[in-house]
């Protein structure tokens, strides 16, 4: 099971949508659950398609950071994860440069093309090489339908390296750092 901060309300357990592993219920949670369920009976993926709760450790100045992906999405066809979701609750903005900082390097072979953050209410679909917003509102995640029609006109870059690798590994450690939770 997960861990969460004491400052989150904690209603008991729930089941995940896409690999039924048992998870701590939190509003955070829920929300994160109901955008599963959303990718798979709304915009048509297969649960296949979906992987939740990968992750970026990061470890600068004695800051260790552990940057989390609610969903990373890939299609069989493709073979590759094409697009990743980071969900937090507030502001969209201030989540767009982490987001395109984990979709350079999550994998080591590529660079993923597309990210999504949302707050479960509001979503925007950024493209990850030059930081535009593509798209705003939640129905910028793109339907399993759509992504098939986007793939001739996604770039999988080659993989950020040496310095700019250093440099994105550094922005989620700056920008995911949680200090809220911490004893003074």
């Amino acid at each position: 099971m997960n861990e969460i901060p004491t400052h989150h309300l904690v209603y008991g357990t729930l089941n995940d949508y896409v690999t039924g592993e048992e998870l701590t219920d939190t509003d955070d949670e829920q929300t994160r659950q109901e955008l599963f369920r959303m990718m798979v009976e709304k915009l048509g993926y297969e649960k296949e398609d979906l992987e939740p709760r990968c992750f970026i450790e990061t470890l600068f100045s004695t800051q260790f950071v552990r940057s989390n992906i609610e969903l990373a999405v890939s299609l069989k066809e493709l073979g590759k994860k094409f697009l990743i979701i980071r969900y937090g609750a507030g502001s969209l903005v201030s989540r767009e440069r982490s987001a395109i900082a984990a979709a350079r390097v999550l994998e080591k072979e590529y660079q993923i093309p597309l990210a999504v953050v949302t707050n479960g209410r509001d979503a925007e679909l950024i493209d990850t090489a030059t930081g535009e917003i593509l798209a705003t509102g939640m129905d910028a995640i793109p339907s399993r339908d759509r992504a098939q029609e986007m793939l001739t006109e996604l770039e999988f870059r080659p993989p950020a390296e040496g310095k700019k690798r250093e440099g994105e590994m550094r922005i989620l450690n700056a920008f995911d750092v949680e200090i809220c939770c911490r004893s003074i």
